[in-house]
């Protein structure tokens, strides 16, 4: 699978994903994935940055809130059309512009920070993607992301619960079966029973890598790796928003900085 098709899938996606994670249906993401990824992001305000897959713009706007002056890319048009109307009713400085996250259409070390929600895990050249964060980097410049956790979020991956819905562990199968464009069908799994059944699900591409094949890449693309997170729930938690009791089991997303080294 290429970057044409990859694009396709997120075409199809975008009206639907929009309107349910603005309808707050992406529970996963709003209650505990951004949180913890701003937690951990260092001071933005004053600096130039890019964000890179940013789907209908949600975490770019933290972004600019943030203070940061802030450019967004993605490969879905309905996605940047979305995004820019919400920039157009509420202005926040920030220029979104359809381009692919592996041929990014920028000089040079133009940039203090770049960061990726939930993007790079989509991409069919990892590889690519990181030598051109590295590029457009300014030197001393960083990169975070998050992604699926590569050990608990694998393909097989399945939440094991009782009879009256309580958490018991997660099965994780097929963590070595790396995939290229394999196509999963999932809906947000918040969104209300009448919403999920007139929509049809969405296909979203997953390339499935081990935790060394990322750390491995990471070390080839020259990037420094400086910190890494795991996010999770307490049981505390857990209880009071069930959604999120399996990540108090094992973590759901791995969230990593890297640093563009001065030389």
């Amino acid at each position: 699978m290429e970057a044409s098709d990859v694009a396709a899938c997120w075409e199809a996606n975008a009206e639907t994903w929009t309107r349910h994670a603005r309808a707050g249906y992406d529970l996963y993401r709003d209650a505990q994935n951004t949180p913890a990824f701003f937690t951990h992001l260092p001071d933005i305000d004053g600096l130039d940055g890019l964000d890179i897959g940013c789907g209908e713009g949600s975490n770019t706007r933290k972004l600019a809130e943030a203070g940061a002056s802030v450019t967004a890319i993605d490969i879905a048009p309905t996605f940047i059309r979305h995004a820019r109307e919400t920039e157009a009713a509420n202005p926040l400085g920030i220029d979104y512009r359809v381009a692919d996250g592996m041929a990014l259409p920028f000089a040079d070390a133009s940039f203090d920070f770049a960061t990726a929600f939930m993007s790079l895990m989509d991409m069919p050249h990892q590889d690519r993607v990181l030598a051109e964060a590295k590029r457009v980097l300014k030197p001393s410049g960083f990169l975070q992301f998050s992604i699926l956790h590569p050990c608990f979020a694998t393909p097989g991956r399945k939440v094991m619960r009782d009879e009256t819905g309580t958490v018991l562990g997660i099965e994780v199968r097929e963590y070595f079966r790396v995939t290229d464009g394999e196509i999963e069908s999932w809906r947000f799994g918040a969104a209300p029973p009448e919403e999920k059944a007139r929509v049809e699900p969405f296909r979203v591409p997953r390339f499935h890598r081990t935790l060394s094949d990322w750390i491995n890449l990471l070390v080839a693309s020259g990037l420094r790796i400086e910190h890494m997170h795991e996010p999770g729930v307490d049981a505390q938690t857990a209880k009071a928003v069930p959604y999120l009791a399996d990540t108090y089991i094992a973590p759901l997303f791995l969230h990593m900085r890297v640093r563009k080294p001065v030389r």
